[in-house]
């Protein structure tokens, strides 16, 4: 219950405190560069470490791609439907293929199925993010019309990437050190990543416009809220997994849009707006869907 609590407070902190206070309209940023650059990387340090591999493992690595390739199609589908323009097409396939596995997702793992379970969320995440700097790149500069495909910019931004590096440093560093005095100092940057990711989420949230864009959204929720995980647990259930690994990757595979994928969107003018509405409506619905999912998914112990 204290989870749930403290999602609703902080999300609830971040919504009051832009509307009621003078905060400038990047404000988020700052807290931003702190999850990136310090809680991530401890939530890597913390979990990584001790993990134990298994052949299971596979399905967190591989669940960002499968539902980024569905996603792609089914974005293109309904773009040649409804005839979209190439940045509208483009900013969908962000904000639908890929999960908010990390600012959402960590939160809702830790609240559902507690602390010890961020260590596969933690592999999801890192996945995410690799095609958000590769694939997600490559579709905004395609669809951008002030942007050219630059391969050099695709990998500088994921060797550069500090949760990427601290993921790598945390796999690679055990094996030649004893780093386990330093697991109260992970514990506590960990710590920080729920508050912090949620009261971000919290000041960026906005919903102006909503009702014009309301079939775009609406499509786009389809896939991210009930087909992408439908897809996963088609997978599992087929493979006749079981346990805490085919549940989390479920779980994750439910969650809403990437937030960062939105703000990548707004950068590449890949209609911001429409992004924008995914990303916030879609983190609203999902506290409520991933409860519907949880239910569903607690069998598969």
């Amino acid at each position: 219950m204290t989870n749930f609590i403290l999602i609703a407070v902080c999300m609830l902190a971040g919504l009051l405190l832009r509307r009621f206070t003078k905060l400038p309209e990047d404000a988020y940023k700052g807290v931003n560069a702190l999850i990136i650059n310090l809680a991530l990387p401890g939530v890597s340090f913390k979990y990584l470490p001790h993990l134990r591999w298994s052949g299971a493992m596979i399905l967190p690595a591989m669940m960002p791609v499968v539902l980024w390739l569905c996603g792609w199609l089914y974005v293109r589908i309904y773009a040649a439907k409804a005839r979209l323009d190439k940045p509208t097409e483009g900013g969908m396939k962000l904000v639908t293929c890929l999960s908010n596995t990390s600012f959402v997702g960590f939160p809702l793992v830790s609240a559902y199925f507690g602390d010890n379970a961020l260590g596969i969320a933690v592999i999801c995440d890192q996945v995410s993010f690799i095609l958000l700097a590769t694939a997600g790149i490559a579709v905004a500069m395609n669809a951008s019309d002030k942007h050219t495909l630059s391969v050099t910019t695709v990998l500088k931004k994921v060797t550069l990437f500090p949760p990427f590096i601290a993921c790598a440093a945390a796999l690679i560093l055990p094996l030649f050190m004893d780093i386990s005095p330093l697991d109260p100092l992970f514990d506590k940057l960990a710590a920080t990543v729920a508050p912090l990711a949620l009261f971000s989420i919290g000041l960026q949230m906005k919903f102006d416009g909503w009702k014009s864009q309301i079939r775009h959204v609406s499509a786009s929720l389809v896939y991210k809220l009930i087909l992408a995980p439908l897809i996963i647990y088609g997978i599992v259930w087929l493979s006749g997994m079981k346990g805490i690994i085919p549940q989390i990757s479920i779980f994750e595979a439910a969650m809403p849009s990437f937030l960062t994928a939105g703000i990548i969107a707004s950068e590449y003018h890949l209609n911001p707006r429409l992004s924008s509405l995914i990303v916030g409506i879609s983190i609203v619905f999902a506290f409520f869907t991933t409860a519907v999912w949880y239910l569903l998914i607690v069998g598969l112990a």
